[in-house]
Order: structure tokens, then sequence, then C-alpha cells
């Protein structure tokens, strides 16, 4: 038996709670897809029975930009919903003491007054380009508070904003803003390129998490949350996408031309979370937004020369 199993370990997020927890003294194990597919039932029991951990958390899930939820609903609902539906019941048959379930902020109405609270859950109508995943993820919580109340299960959902950071997806057709972003300024930047094509109006707001402010929390919650419904993960602060292509311009000296493509969708207008609730518990975020794009642009340059792509 071990103490934590991160599930989704190689990505963004559970890459950096590994991160985060090691020199911890702790029994951690992180499982990749390389190690079980998750959207199959047997596959995911073997595992859990395998390593019987205390906590799981669930980092593992399919994800990607506006464009590409919006051209793959089935899929992002239908793997979604079988990758957390299958760790829960593998997770209560083997006894998993504290699950927690990371969602994401777009389960949230397209229009829910701003700050987001948690309350505002279910109360209007989902932004169309990512509905499909955003249902996957009400799902989960809807899970999470049922084990809650049938088994007295000590589990928890949490909902982080906009996550970045080293080890994201930088792939054009499938990444979300940030790393999309920094794609195409360090891919022009060292072309030298005149100018680079933003999707949307940049007229959308978002709110922005690096990656180990968000394992911060997620361990944080581990230790201090136990209630039913989401919690939100985020820094209360929130910047325009115009605003933010400028500032990842400026971190790479880029002095070409930004061109906005409103033949794309902006998605939701606003996005900014209500952290009420995990502020009053004691956590908040330390990483600020520019600090955390120089330290993801780094890595994605250094990764790209490992590869030699630069």
């Amino acid at each position: 038996m071990i103490d934590i199993l991160v599930v989704g370990s190689s990505g963004l997020v559970g890459s950096a709670i590994l991160k985060k927890l090691s020199g911890s003294g702790r029994a951690v194990v992180g499982i990749t897809s390389k190690d079980a597919d998750l959207r199959v039932l047997n596959g995911t029991l073997e595992i859990l029975e395998k390593y019987k951990p205390k906590y799981l958390i669930d980092c593992a899930a399919k994800v990607g930009g506006i464009k590409f939820n919006d051209a793959h609903p089935v899929d992002f609902f239908l793997d979604n919903i079988d990758i957390q539906n299958n760790l829960m019941r593998a997770a209560h048959k083997v006894g998993v003491e504290r699950f927690v379930f990371l969602g994401s902020s777009c389960i949230y109405p397209r229009l829910a007054p701003q700050p987001i609270n948690e309350d505002s859950l279910m109360t209007g109508p989902l932004e169309p380009t990512n509905s499909a995943y955003a249902m996957a993820k009400i799902a989960g919580i809807q899970l999470i508070d049922s084990y809650r109340k049938q088994f007295g299960h000590q589990w928890i959902s949490i909902m982080p904003t906009n996550v970045y950071g080293p080890n994201d997806n930088f792939k054009l057709e499938t990444s979300h803003v940030i790393p999309a972003l920094i794609s195409k300024f360090v891919s022009a930047k060292f072309s030298d390129a005149k100018e680079v094509e933003i999707w949307g109006t940049g007229n959308a707001y978002r709110e922005f998490i690096f990656s180990e402010d968000l394992a911060s929390a997620v361990l944080f919650c581990l230790e201090n949350y136990d209630k039913n419904g989401p919690i939100n993960v985020g820094t209360g602060k929130e910047i325009s996408i115009s605003k933010l292509a400028s500032l990842i311009a400026d971190i790479m000296k880029f002095s070409g031309e930004i061109r906005f493509n409103d033949l794309y969708p902006d998605g939701t207008p606003r996005k900014l979370l209500d952290l009420s609730r995990i502020n009053e518990l004691g956590w908040k975020p330390k990483i600020g937004l520019r600090e955390g794009l120089e330290a993801t642009i780094e890595w994605y340059i250094s990764s790209l020369k490992t590869k030699g792509a630069l």
C-alpha cells in the first residue's frame, strides 16, 4: 500500500504535484496512460489493486483548447466520463480514503456573475464550445458527492482556473491559450517572422494559475478541505487575451505585429473565480503571471533545444 497515487502524472498538473511531493518522505507513485487505459474498467481496477493508495489525486483527463473541444464533443464527453467513473469505482473497491477530483472552471455558466462563486454551478447555460467537457466534469462533481453521501467517503472536488506551466501541451491544434501563444511567439522569434496571428478578438478575459501554485493548492485541500461541492482555486487576477499576448511578446522581445483573427471564437467572455472559500482556509497563490510565464517560456525553449527543434 502506498500513501499517494497521482493519476495523470506526466501532464501539466500531475507532474507539478509529483515535483511538490518529492522529498516529502511519503510513498508516492505516479501513473500515466502508458501504465493503464483508464477508459477501461478492468485495467483501472488492476492498477489500483496493485498500489492500494491511501490517497488518490486524479489529474487524468482528455483536455484541449477551444477549437479542439468544439470539434470533438463526443470524445471529450465520453473519454472523461469513462476515466473518472472507472477511477472512482476502482477507488471505492480498494478503499481509497481521500480521492481528489480535479475539474475545471468551465463548469460554470457562460455568463455567470463575476467573480464566480461555487454556488453558481448549474445556474445558467454553459459555454457552447466546451459544454461537453464541462458536463463531464459536472458529472464528476456529482459522483464525488454521491460517494460522500452513500458511503461516507472523504472525497473532494477542486475546480482550478486556467492552468499553465512546464510539461504543458504546446501543440497548436490541441493546446490551451497560454501554451498556444508561447508556441507562436517562440516560433516567430526564432524564425524572424514579422507577425503573429492570435485566434479570436483578444477581448476575452481570463484568469491563470501557474502549475506549481495549483499543485500547492491541491495538497493543501487534501489536508484541509472535506465538504460537498467544488472548491475554486485561482489567483483572483484576470487579464485580457490581447494584453496576455503583449506580455508574452515583451518577454520574448518580439517586436513584430500581433494580429487578431476574429473568425475564431473567443469562448466565454470573462471567467474570474471567487476564491473566498479557499482563502478563508488559509491558502493563497505565490507566483505572479509574468514570473510564471518566464519560467514556462524558459522550459519550453529548453525542451525544443533538447529535441533539436531549435
